[in-house]
């Protein structure tokens, strides 16, 4: 049941009602001109009045989102967009709220407030773009570069270990998790609708090449020779089939996920898994997140939607239990409810 309580428009909005008068500041090629254009492709379609949307962001090159948003907006500081993005949604639940974020902003000054505001299942909608590098700062490694690469910061490779992004929403109690890649923004549109009708915190991780501090980073799943074996869009109640040809896909095992070839090894496509994003058991979602190149392709699109309770609603709740049940009508109530005195 959905508890959304944001007014819907009678009033046809366009891409161009939403696209600001700002200078589009990003470099040429950024990955993040073609989400840009998603997005603003897909507030029309999801029907709320144009006031009623609001884009929060923290630090960094996706954070200069809320200026390129014909939207109320707020550009706050680095890793604070989700605690802020809560207070806005809890005090007006009349807004969409929306964060637009980066690896280094939520994954690392703002890790902690990722995980909670995930956990609390707060309803507001998370962009993450991955671009797996600190792009404004100059090239610093973030959280999500890839093990032994060499950067501004690691000379001589990095020696961490990497956060997947999809294991660490799922390990937080996510609600709402899915994948796009920057170059089809289609398929971001379609994700970003979907990610609007959940009640509860999206998650939506953009695979984001930077042109100048790390292009190519997502090349093997993007490249045009490999990229039909390196991407497996999910879609509800069909087959996880892949490949240049169609004939590959993913079966379970017991010892985890595996690719398979139908035709080969007795394989027909009754043996290929079927993906079902409203499972409760997370574990199916988990694999799927975790999958990467070069064993697995990378899966896009919606990996995991279940409804569960919002803190909104909650929250909601215990307000108008507390001012049903409870003694203290007004401030004068409250200033009367126990000793006083009167200074004369």
């Amino acid at each position: 049941m959905s508890y959304k309580t944001i007014e819907k428009t009678t009033e046809k909005l366009t891409k161009e009602d939403f696209a600001s008068d700002q200078m589009v500041k990003w470099c040429p090629g950024c990955g993040n001109h073609s989400i840009l254009a998603a997005v603003e492709n897909v507030f029309p379609q999801i029907g709320y009045k144009k006031e009623n949307f609001c884009v929060i962001s923290g630090i960094g090159c996706s954070s200069r989102f809320p200026y390129y948003m014909n939207t109320y907006g707020f550009h706050s500081i680095h890793g604070r967009a989700n605690p802020i993005a809560t207070g806005v949604r809890l005090v007006n639940r009349g807004l969409s709220v929306w964060v637009a974020t980066g690896d280094g902003d939520s994954l690392a000054i703002g890790g902690n407030h990722f995980i909670h505001v995930i956990r609390r299942n707060i309803d507001i909608n998370i962009m993450l773009f991955n671009n797996k590098i600190y792009g404004l700062t100059k090239g610093q490694y973030s959280p999500t570069t890839p093990m032994g690469q060499i950067t501004k910061s690691s000379p001589q490779g990095t020696i961490e270990h990497p956060f997947t992004v999809g294991e660490l929403v799922l390990g937080a109690q996510g609600t709402f998790f899915a994948r796009v890649i920057d170059n089809n923004p289609k398929h971001i549109s379609e994700v970003m609708l979907e990610a609007a009708k959940h009640d509860g915190t999206s998650v939506v991780e953009m695979l984001q090449n930077c042109v100048i501090f790390n292009d190519g980073a997502h090349k093997m799943i993007t490249d045009k020779e490999t990229r039909d074996d390196m991407q497996l869009y999910l879609k509800q109640g069909e087959p996880m089939i892949f490949g240049k040809e169609k004939n590959k896909g993913i079966i379970l095992t017991p010892q985890g996920l595996q690719v398979a070839t139908i035709g080969e090894n007795g394989i027909t496509e009754k043996d290929i898994l079927v993906h079902d994003m409203y499972a409760r058991n997370r574990g199916l979602h988990l694999m799927l997140a975790k999958m990467k190149p070069p064993y697995f392709p990378i899966a896009l699109g919606v990996i995991r939607s279940v409804e569960a309770e919002t803190y909104d609603q909650l929250l909601e709740n215990q307000i108008n239990e507390g001012k049903a049940n409870g003694k203290i009508k007004c401030v004068d109530d409250l200033l009367n409810s126990g000793d006083t005195w009167e200074i004369k």
